[in-house]
């Protein structure tokens, strides 16, 4: 754990350690989450890569839904 003290504003200085690991520049933009009563801090790269991977498992990426579901509609169509 690391700890800082906060300036005026409001305003932390990211330490080197934290900022060499989520590989940050000046001028990246990072995100925070609070999530039961904790601040988090992280970057849209990393949140990024999160939804990849909360949807990797989610079907064939080469199949899209939308062509699916047009086929879907033109088969009831055609029963129609």
């Amino acid at each position: 754990m690391i700890s800082m003290k906060m300036s005026n504003g409001g305003r932390v200085v990211i330490p080197l350690e934290i900022r060499q690991a989520l590989s940050l520049n000046e001028g990246d933009t990072v995100l925070w989450e609070m999530k039961d009563g904790a601040a988090f801090l992280t970057t849209r790269e990393q949140q990024l890569r999160q939804i990849q991977a909360l949807f990797k498992g989610m079907g064939n990426p080469a199949e899209r839904w939308s062509d699916e579901l047009i086929n879907e509609r033109r088969a009831e169509a055609t029963r129609e």
